[in-house]
């Protein structure tokens, strides 16, 4: 459990788990996080004793916590279950798993595991969203204002909204494709594994986008009312009307500079998380699923 993610007090978050879990008589061990940097410690602890007691890891947080458990869990062999407790929740809802403390839990004492697919960029996993530019800055500033106005959608939306009116400077990209090579010029490339996210984009979504392929956006480099514009679009999910953006379903995708300078290290956001990381940046679709542990019909919330 990350002790820093959600709105909700983390004692009584705890609790509301606990409490149906030593009800059900299952055998478990709770490891709390104190702070991010503990996560992937915490969840190598975790997945170790799930290896010997043949169980499975569960992560309590956000999707920034998810990922963080994800990297960890990825070809152990062990199932993933999911305790959302963020701002979005992206990829627990897109999976219908419940928000609410308690009835997650429950959920998870009658959920089967199910083979997922999920991103990856470099080495790195991602189950969001992964992308270079404009959006790493969306994320840096949206943190800042979390600190200093709390957790929620709103603060979300106005710190974006004051990033996009600073404008951004463009980028020159090389995309390479199935052996095929095109250069774009770009405020930001934004890669989609999560149906959801895109839908309340407004961004047309087939059965294929986090099922063995990625949804690559490429946003033109405009100024910074026409950002505006188009970020307001998204917030009212109608970016599908904006023509002018160009998107590649791709199995995997090549991304490097246009002028390649020698020891290269370009800003990559994953699931919130921003990394620098050495080009060419190859983004692909894993070559391992996630084995997910999945609502029954009963339990299972309505995607949204």
């Amino acid at each position: 459990m990350n002790a820093a993610s959600g709105r909700l007090d983390v004692a009584e978050r705890r609790d509301a788990v606990l409490s149906v879990l030593r009800a059900s008589g299952r055998e478990h061990a709770l490891l709390e996080a104190p702070e991010p940097a503990a996560l992937a410690a915490t969840a190598r602890e975790a997945l170790r004793r799930a290896i010997e007691r043949d169980g499975a890891v569960v992560a309590a947080g956000g999707d920034g916590t998810i990922n963080a458990v994800v990297q960890q869990v990825i070809g152990s062999g062990r199932p993933l279950g999911l305790l959302p407790q963020g701002t979005f929740n992206y990829f627990a809802r897109a999976h219908g798993v419940p928000t609410d403390p308690a009835d997650a839990a429950g959920a998870l004492l009658r959920a089967r595991p199910v083979p997922i697919r999920v991103g990856r960029v470099g080495d790195r996993v991602f189950l969001v969203n992964a992308s270079v530019g404009l959006y790493p800055d969306l994320l840096e500033d949206r943190e800042a204002w979390k600190r200093r106005f709390g957790r929620s959608r709103f603060v979300a939306l106005l710190s974006g909204l004051a990033t996009l009116a600073r404008g951004v400077r463009p980028m020159r990209l090389a995309l390479t494709v199935g052996g095929a090579t095109r250069g774009v010029r770009t405020s930001t490339l934004f890669v989609g594994n999560n149906a959801i996210q895109l839908e309340r984009l407004g961004l047309p979504v087939d059965a294929s986008i986090g099922d063995g392929r990625l949804a690559a956006i490429v946003v033109p480099p405009y100024g910074a009312l026409r950002l505006l514009g188009l970020a307001l679009r998204g917030a009212l999910g109608e970016l599908g009307d904006a023509a002018s953006l160009q998107r590649l379903d791709v199995e995997r995708l090549v991304v490097r500079p246009s002028r390649l300078r020698p020891r290269l290290r370009m800003r990559v956001a994953t699931d919130g998380e921003i990394l620098r990381m050495p080009v060419p940046l190859r983004v692909e679709v894993h070559p391992q699923p996630l084995h997910l542990l999945v609502p029954a019909p009963q339990d299972a919330v309505e995607r949204r």
